[in-house]
């Protein structure tokens, strides 16, 4: 202030971009465990375990992510799909703020094409303005070369450009499942439901879904959280332990009502519920030869499993995965 007297200086929160930014990647990580925080405001994700098999149905769940981040932290982020990670991080900046840019498998290269050279990551402006000086303007430009120029340029590490600007990159997003925190799945209702069962119903539906996660990446959980949401976005929230890690439902469901009934304070109606697993371990070893009742449920659960993802998804449900009518979510 001495050195600059009229220096304008505006409050801040400490720590409020952290907290932030986990929020961000909390939301992320609801949608697949496989998510890569580069910073506090971008990273990437792998939709594999989604089982998402069309362009639409990616888009519809991205756009899902992106709309619940806007309503609940009010950060207005882009987002880029494309098969891999360059073309994804190219796509994600092209139309700030809150961008969406899909790049169809097989139509890098063409995406890249008419793109200014200095999309390209790692081509900087003074790169850039000194490759324009050897008449590479657009990404393009790099493939109309010989090996002979583009060495002449590039060095050694012409390949590499080379690749870039067909769009090719086999970098996987890098988080190893085992590394992944917890699971957690939210759900918004269309009007706001005061009924405690059916509140209850959604969560067990939750309960469902998740844990097919963490049975597949060969996982446990131990806690159970539920948070809950009125209609003027206040929120509670309340867990609870197990004395042991599970990767089936049934320890799960009895910790609904009074975890609901702990979060629910209010006498209001609610806008959303989420429901979060954390304390994540990996799952022993089967080693007994004969099969206790944790055994079987988890045997039948595995088979329960293979039949949804052999077939179309919800071949086999339980009761109250049936969504009765007038109370569906979105």
């Amino acid at each position: 202030m001495r050195v600059c007297p009229d220096l304008v200086l505006l409050p801040h929160t400490s720590g409020l971009n952290g907290r932030v930014s986990r929020q961000m990647f909390d939301l992320c990580e609801s949608v697949t465990p496989l998510v890569q925080r580069n910073s506090v405001d971008e990273g990437y994700l792998d939709l594999g375990p989604c089982g998402l098999r069309s362009t639409a149905a990616i888009e519809e769940c991205m756009r899902g992510l992106q709309e619940r981040i806007w309503s609940e932290l009010q950060i207005p982020v882009s987002i880029g799909i494309a098969s891999n990670r360059l073309v994804s991080q190219i796509a994600s900046k092209l139309r700030k703020p809150r961008g969406f840019v899909t790049v169809e498998p097989g139509t890098e290269a063409a995406f890249l094409g008419p793109l200014s050279i200095g999309k390209l990551p790692g081509v900087g402006a003074k790169t850039e303005a000194e490759l324009n000086t050897k008449g590479l303007r657009l990404v393009r430009d790099i493939l109309a070369l010989d090996e002979r120029k583009l060495e002449a340029i590039f060095g050694r590490g012409w390949p590499e450009m080379v690749a870039k600007a067909h769009g090719k990159d086999d970098r996987e997003v890098e988080v190893d499942p085992d590394k992944a925190k917890s699971y957690s799945q939210q759900e918004t209702f269309f009007s706001d439901v005061g009924d405690p069962g059916e509140v209850e119903r959604v969560i067990k539906r939750m309960i469902d879904a998740l844990l097919v996660k963490v049975r597949a990446y060969g996982k446990r959980v131990r806690t159970m959280t539920i948070k809950v949401r009125y209609p003027d976005f206040a929120q509670e929230s309340h867990g609870r332990s197990l004395p042991e890690a599970a990767e089936v439902e049934a320890p799960f469901y009895p910790l609904v009502r009074p975890l609901l009934r702990a979060a629910w304070r209010q006498s209001r109606p609610l806008r959303l519920v989420s429901v979060r697993f954390s304390n994540v371990e990996d799952k022993p070893a089967q080693l007994g030869l004969f099969a206790d009742g944790d055994d079987k449920r988890r045997r039948l659960a595995e088979a329960m499993d293979r039949l949804n993802l052999g077939g179309k998804a919800g071949v086999v449900r339980h009761g109250h995965q049936l969504k009765r009518r007038g109370s569906e979510a979105k």
